[in-house]
């Protein structure tokens, strides 16, 4: 295999870009004759910054489609993402994970603009504060911890969003209006050290207090299922402990076949000899977070998944995932 080269997917914000130029250094470090070569997409979830990602097909439709179509027209070698842009419950034919990196610090973080401090925001519950997220279960778990704030819609790329934080702009909304603007925001960690902004953080949410979305903090890299040499590359940099840790929140997903409107969310660590997983679905309408935690063998994520998947079940998940399903999708 040696002296070939590889063409590389991705969006091309800065984060995404960030996150590819790591998979490029692991990969190079692994076979130094290897040529890698970066390509930038602006998907449909770049091109609006406004819609709602539900209307531009999820997730999956806004982040992800056009460049696993480039994959599977042999355009591209792999394709980066972040593994929680990753549709979790529909097959993805012809294509695998071929490598999950180390996993970055999964958890989220509050971000504030000047004049503004996690005190006033704690000791006010959020009264007369905008906090901005575009995800539905960061805003679930705002409404918890600042019950009294208004919750607005706040999309675009991680150094996008503080611009518009520190410059106090308005967030233009999918029905033509406006809101904000925001005093603080929901982010991910990783995301925000990937892009230079760590010193904005004045908060790190704990997983008891805001748990994780499935698979944040874990960068993947699909190819063609049949591809052996990008395979054979690709296994050089996986990383078994995301890997397992992955594959567990996922079959989550998979089980209560959560859309990208879900108000799910989920989180495995390992310990050892067994791997832990948390999810949760979020019934705001009847306030309450259906929660699960079990532990299981390190070498059976999958299964472990499943049985927490089928305890949400149980508790009466599939119903507040039916209420959260929009009718035309």
């Amino acid at each position: 295999m040696a002296g070939k080269a590889m063409r590389i997917g991705t969006r091309k914000s800065v984060m995404a870009l960030a996150q590819t130029s790591e998979i490029a250094r692991q990969l190079t470090a692994a076979d130094p004759s290897l040529a890698v070569e970066i390509v930038k997409f602006e998907t449909m979830g770049d091109q609006d910054q406004t819609g709602k990602l539900l209307d531009l097909g999820g997730k999956g439709g806004a982040f992800v489609a056009q460049i696993r179509d480039a994959v599977r027209e042999g355009r591209l070698e792999a394709a980066m993402h972040s593994l929680k842009d990753m549709p979790g419950n529909e097959d993805t034919p012809g294509l695998v994970i071929g490598a999950m990196l180390l996993r970055d610090p999964p958890t989220d973080a509050l971000v504030v603009r000047d004049g503004v401090t996690l005190d006033q925001l704690r000791r006010s519950r959020g009264k007369g504060f905008k906090i901005g997220t575009n995800a539905v279960r960061r805003a679930a778990y705002v409404r918890r911890l600042f019950p009294e704030a208004e919750v607005i819609h706040f999309r675009g790329a991680a150094d996008t969003r503080i611009r518009k934080l520190d410059g106090r702009e308005m967030q233009r909304l999918p029905d033509g209006g406006e809101a904000g603007p925001a005093d603080a925001l929901v982010m991910a960690r990783a995301g925000l050290e990937r892009v230079g902004f760590a010193d904005r953080i004045v908060h790190q949410f704990s997983p008891d207090e805001m748990l994780p979305a499935v698979g944040q903090g874990i960068v993947a890299v699909e190819c063609a299922a049949s591809d052996w040499d990008t395979l054979g590359r690709l296994a050089t940099i996986d990383n078994a402990a995301s890997r397992r840790c992955g594959e567990a929140e996922r079959e989550v997903l998979w089980v209560l076949n959560g859309h990208c409107n879900s108000p799910i969310a989920g989180y495995a660590v390992i310990d050892g000899q067994e791997i832990s997983l948390k999810a949760a679905v979020l019934d705001e309408a009847n306030d309450r977070f259906i929660e699960v935690t079990r532990r299981g063998p390190v070498g059976c994520p999958r299964e472990l998944g499943r049985a927490v998947a089928f305890d949400l079940l149980a508790r009466g998940a599939a119903d507040v995932i039916a209420r959260t399903r929009p009718l035309s999708h």
